[in-house]
């Protein structure tokens, strides 16, 4: 398994660029099984998550053509497969974004269940629930989710039927699933407490493209009135506002000043609150550009709870825990969302961090001196929050299993190096077999 190697210390200054967002890139290519015609996409992200997505699109019997890096063609007319197998869905959870579009086109659908996760079980209960409120018969047969759109009586294509959904908690796939689900039902649908990221703007910005018709996204309640149909449409994934956050860090953590482009200030709001709150200095030089500057010697502590969007995110959470390590002060992060996400504490603290936790709150106490070692990634946050960790440190910082972090951040190590971070990655050797 690859690694990366770190000699930390180095200030950042530069530009650096930002990809499309992941999770917005992964329910839009799944909505591609909406439509016998072409979607295409502009500024996917480069990442193993997208990859998986891409092969599961193709077992499923999709064409997907990539014209040019970071471009997708996606044609589902010839499905012939309706089924999303354990062995992708355990790499990549947000495969059970195929369940809502199969049903809604072909009337069937089988998914493997995901399973646990490193970060939080994160049950498809409230997926099941919504699809069986349009309509869907929905059984668990030897690990699968097996839905079913109800016959119509015309013995015309089965098809779901428009209501009501009343999510008992927020879900960002949940809400998704359902809004892709409900656009080739009978009728309008209307989903309540629904997420308001703008992933889920942007799901229904392409969805809208293809003909559907979805009002509220971005409100706790989302209408959606069903079509026939949805044809060909074409759409450019918004940035990420993780990867985005994650390289403000990067600058604070060094002492640096980057120039961050591409990117939505807006999106990542609730972050840049709190990092000018803790002394970072960022400037929005215009509606797709920051300026990031931190002197570390006025850096000091600042709590965080984790929300729901437009609150402060959790996929956040452990970078900000990185950047707390280095200010004056004691500061408390608070998560709220998973209940097994603070994995990253124990390989901070084997680099000199001074972090304890009690129930859902970490206490760190600040000012430390990090120092390089060997450290393990065990989800995709954390690796970015060892990243950082490695930029600060003194020494060298090995980092083992990065395919985490592969999954959600296109070369990063390359980033991070053209603005002047000493890093690569080490690549581990294939050895023949013996004849």
């Amino acid at each position: 398994m690859d690694r990366f190697r770190i000699t930390g210390g180095q200030t950042l200054a530069g530009t650096i660029r930002i990809s499309g967002a992941k999770n917005s890139a992964l329910p839009c290519m799944a909505a591609g099984i909406l439509s016998s015609e072409t979607v295409t996409l502009h500024n996917v992200p480069y990442v193993r998550d997208c990859l998986t997505m891409r092969r599961l699109l193709e077992d499923l019997g999709a064409t997907v053509l990539t014209p040019e890096l970071h471009t997708h063609k996606i044609t589902a007319a010839n499905i012939e497969v309706y089924e999303a197998p354990y062995d992708l869905v355990k790499t990549m959870r947000a495969s059970v974004l195929a369940l809502g579009p199969l049903v809604a086109r072909f009337g069937k659908a089988k998914v493997s269940l995901p399973g646990g996760c490193a970060i939080g079980t994160r049950p498809v209960d409230l997926h099941l629930r919504g699809l069986e409120r349009l309509g869907a018969h929905v059984t668990l047969e030897a690990g699968y989710v097996i839905a079913r759109a109800p016959e119509s009586p015309d013995g015309a294509r089965p098809r779901l039927r428009g209501g009501t959904v009343d999510f008992e908690k927020i879900t960002v796939t949940g809400t998704e699933n359902l809004m892709m689900a409900a656009s080739l039902a009978r009728g309008q649908t209307i989903l309540n407490n629904a997420a308001c990221e703008p992933e889920v703007e942007d799901l229904a910005a392409l969805l809208n493209r293809m003909g559907a018709r979805i009002r509220g996204a971005g409100t706790p309640q989302i209408t959606i009135d069903g079509v026939e149909s949805l044809g060909a449409a074409e759409h450019t994934i918004i940035p990420d506002r993780i990867e985005t956050g994650t390289f403000i860090i990067a600058a604070a953590i060094t002492g640096g000043d980057l120039e961050i482009k591409d990117c939505i200030p807006a999106h990542s709001a609730a972050l840049i609150e709190r990092l000018r709150c803790a002394g970072v200095d960022i400037e929005e030089v215009n509606p797709s550009t920051l300026r990031v500057r931190c002197d570390l010697a006025n850096l000091k502590a600042c709590d965080v709870t984790t929300k729901e969007h437009p609150g402060f995110p959790t996929d956040m959470q452990a970078q900000f825990m990185a950047l707390m390590t280095q200010a004056h002060g004691t500061s408390n992060i608070t998560e709220t969302i998973f209940e097994n996400r603070f994995m990253q504490v124990a390989e901070m603290m084997r680099m000199g961090a001074n972090i304890t936790t009690h129930g859902n709150t970490a206490h760190v106490e600040g000012a430390r001196q990090l120092m390089g070692t060997r450290v393990q990634a065990s989800d995709l946050r954390a690796s970015a929050c060892l990243v950082l960790a490695g930029l600060a440190a003194t020494g060298e910082t090995i980092i083992e299993r990065v395919y985490h972090i592969d999954r959600g951040y296109e070369k990063i190590e390359s980033k991070l190096r053209h603005v002047g971070a000493h890093i690569e990655r080490l690549r581990e050797s294939v050895t023949a077999p013996l004849a």
